[in-house]
């Protein structure tokens, strides 16, 4: 396995003494590295409140442990923070991007991206019994019961990704694009491509989606 996978950058800082206080807390029980990753998806997945409105253009803002810290992030923030925690665990990780069609936004969230297109969605990729899987800890389960959504399980032998129907069968996500894996986060690549897809966040001091809204109460609302 390449070293690469498995050590500490300047965003995925699985070095950090905070990330791996917390992914030991996790891991404390596991019986082994499969046992391991499922449990580190699961924490990422719930203990770290999803929020698009996190969104912002500071580098340090997509350090895994100031996403830690905050206890709350978008998709691409807690796909950092789940390789970081793996890679402290001794779990070979990578990160992987997508774009997305999302139908089930807030209104609020398709009025600020002009577009139901996600870009440069996040997940982790995790090697487990010597294979890649995907896992993507994007929604907690509090908001997917807002939203009506199945929150997604992973096994640690199967790819973790968004379901295409919701529970009342809508559509919820389609996987339009892959720009493939990355041993450490592209910031440089995501911003020529939000600055290509949203170019209206870079216009009249626009910056990003940070603070535009609260999203759980949003999707609350809508969803009642």
């Amino acid at each position: 396995m390449d070293k690469k996978y498995t050590e500490a950058t300047y965003y995925i800082n699985s070095d950090s003494e905070s990330i791996i206080e917390y992914t030991s807390q996790i891991i404390k029980d596991a019986a082994n590295d499969l046992d391991k990753g499922i449990k580190i998806f699961y924490a990422v997945r719930d203990d770290i409140k999803y929020n698009p409105y996190i969104l912002t253009f500071n580098k340090s803002d997509y350090i895994a442990s100031n996403v830690l810290a905050k206890k709350e992030g978008f998709c691409i923030q807690k796909a950092i923070l789940l390789t970081a925690c793996a890679r402290a665990a001794g779990i070979p990780s990578r990160l992987n991007f997508v774009n997305v069609i999302n139908h089930l936004a807030t209104e609020n969230l398709k009025n600020l991206m002009k577009t139901d297109l996600f870009v440069f969605h996040g997940c982790t990729e995790l090697y487990l019994e010597g294979k890649w899987v995907k896992a993507t800890p994007a929604f907690n389960i509090s908001l997917c019961d807002r939203f009506g959504v199945k929150p997604l399980d992973f096994d640690g032998k199967n790819n973790s990704l968004f379901h295409p129907f919701d529970k009342s069968g809508r559509k919820h996500m389609e996987y339009v694009h892959d720009y493939g894996d990355f041993d450490d986060f592209p910031f440089d690549m995501m911003m020529e491509e939000f600055q290509k897809f949203y170019p209206h966040w870079f216009k009249d001091d626009h910056k990003g989606l940070y603070r535009m809204g609260d999203f759980e109460k949003e999707a609350s609302l809508e969803n009642k």
